[in-house]
């Protein structure tokens, strides 16, 4: 396993809800596989990552597993854990399933959306600008996710809401600011979507949210492509 600095794991979702043990190692492996520092064929060492984040083995183990039913890792006989073959088209798969996703639940919200919502967000969007230009990278993480989130309850689906939570556990949200371009399109790509909002057309937004996600899916693809191309 290649060596990492890994910041420190946080013990909650963003959402607010605790993670088991095994959850926070299957964040932290799964993050490090989608951001290209780990990748094909290396092997992940279960006491290296013991040890980066302060638990027993067991959790660590339970987790890589359940990165395994993921495709993520392999279970190679009296060897462990090794990473699978991911390339940037894989990527950008897992990007368009989320794009549909989005783009549907930003389609619903349009109407439902109060004056007090699209204030809100507006008001969210003004603090993404802020933080990026003053280069506060973890407050652009939190409030992006607030952006997304707020629209993705608003469209009042909890089926495919749980499916978009499936599917953006994907997004190497704690190494972001390593993909070329991915903080500035988490701000630059969302005024077409508010715009959109704004004047209360579902189509244009869908289209809006589906852009914005496809981009960061490209955005991520080339960067895994270029990790891999360096091998």
């Amino acid at each position: 396993m290649a060596e990492t600095t890994p910041k420190p794991v946080s013990t909650r979702r963003s959402r607010g809800e605790k993670r088991s043990l095994p959850d926070q190692v299957a964040a932290h492996v799964r993050e490090l596989i989608m951001s290209g520092q780990l990748r094909f064929p290396e092997f992940v060492r279960l006491d290296q990552v013991a040890g980066e984040l302060g638990i027993s083995v067991t959790p660590v183990r339970e987790g890589l597993l359940t990165l395994r039913a993921e495709g993520l890792l392999q279970l190679e006989p009296r060897r462990g854990f090794m990473v699978a073959p991911l390339s940037g088209d894989d990527v950008r798969d897992l990007f368009w399933v989320q794009a549909q996703l989005e783009g549907e639940l930003v389609a619903r919200a349009v109407p439902r959306l109060t004056d007090d919502d699209l204030a809100q967000l507006d008001e969210l969007q003004r603090g993404l600008a802020a933080a990026l230009t003053e280069g506060r990278l973890e407050e652009i993480e939190d409030l992006n996710h607030r952006f997304h989130h707020l629209l993705a309850m608003a469209g009042r689906s909890p089926k495919l809401t749980w499916f978009l939570g499936q599917a953006v556990k994907h997004t190497p949200s704690r190494y972001y600011e390593t993909i070329g371009g991915w903080v500035q399109a988490s701000v630059d790509d969302h005024y077409p979507i508010l715009e959109a909002l704004h004047a209360r057309d579902a189509e244009a937004a869908r289209a809006a949210m589906q852009a914005h996600i496809r981009h960061a899916g490209e955005l991520l693809g080339r960067h895994l492509d270029r990790a891999l191309a360096q091998g």
